[in-house]
């Protein structure tokens, strides 16, 4: 009986590794994906190097693991940990015809550490997602 809940969890965690990679794998340019115990997200920027002071979108898909529920809803916004202050803009997000999303209007308005905070409502529940990237 424990070889096959053996077996049974490293085929689960096999099928998601696939599906997780299969997920983004639409997006394209350089994709980066952060993780939770409910969710991925794989995602991209636009143009690829974002600069200071100039509107950037951010494409991404939502990929459930096990048994999450989609997305009701779904918000980005990005913010500056060391300095402890957000953007200047509030990104419109909107759900593509391909089930991925598409957050316009992001911007950057100093160099440094920003944080992309990927908001989640499914259910009851709130699930954020924070993936850093540093802009010079």
């Amino acid at each position: 009986m424990r070889r096959l809940r053996v077996a049974c969890a490293a085929t689960a965690a096999a099928l998601f590794a696939g599906h997780a990679f299969a997920c983004g794998e639409a997006l394209r340019g350089d994709r980066r994906t952060i993780e939770s115990s409910r969710y991925a997200i794989a995602y991209t920027t636009e143009p690829a190097a974002i600069v200071v002071g100039r509107h950037f979108v951010v494409d991404f898909v939502v990929c459930p693991r096990a048994d999450a529920p989609a997305p009701q809803s779904v918000r980005v916004d990005a913010n500056m940990p060391e300095h402890r202050h957000g953007m200047n803009y509030r990104a419109a997000v909107v759900r593509m015809p391909t089930g991925a999303y598409r957050a316009e209007g992001m911007l950057f308005h100093m160099p440094g550490r920003w944080d992309l905070t990927f908001e989640i409502v499914a259910g009851n529940r709130t699930e954020r997602l924070i993936g850093a990237t540093r802009v010079e």
